[in-house]
């Protein structure tokens, strides 16, 4: 770039002003500089974070990859489960039998429970008479429960 300088006389104080305006307008040289190594450090720097973590994440994938219920634990886990459906259905045919049982027991004739027979308050009425009576009932249905064998009564 060819510079041309000619001289002319400018009063000081309109050069003063000149390069206070020049300069807080624009950066020097040698400011930019290091503006453009500050920024190359930071990105460097960046760099070998983002590589450290990527090598971090890798390890943790491995880690993870490698983990897992053991042989034994899921045995345990599966016996569980069987234990737990086979209670349920368990559980649920008790409760056939206790709906069938009470249905036994209003089909009785008279199954209202006299005054002064304790009955729970979850019994239906009747109950503590019925279950006087329970041992009669089961003779009468030949030695079981009506229904007990899984058919409804």
């Amino acid at each position: 770039m060819v510079r041309l300088w000619t001289r002319a006389l400018i009063p000081v104080r309109l050069r003063r002003a000149a390069r206070g305006w020049f300069d807080s307008r624009y950066i020097s040289r040698a400011d930019h500089r290091q503006d453009i190594k500050d920024a190359l450090w930071a990105v460097q720097t960046l760099g070998r974070e983002v590589t450290a973590l990527r090598a971090e994440v890798e390890t943790l994938q491995r880690k993870v990859a490698g983990t897992g219920p053991d042989q034994a634990q899921v045995k345990r886990w599966d016996d569980a489960h069987r234990l737990a459906q086979e209670t349920a259905v368990a559980m649920d045919q008790v409760l056939q039998n206790e709906v069938l049982l009470w249905q036994a027991v209003e089909r009785l004739p008279g199954g209202a429970a006299p005054a002064s027979a304790p009955v729970s308050a979850s019994a239906p009425a009747g109950a503590g008479r019925a279950v006087e009576r329970l041992p009669a009932i089961v003779a009468r249905a030949g030695g079981h429960l009506p229904g007990s064998d899984g058919s409804a009564a």
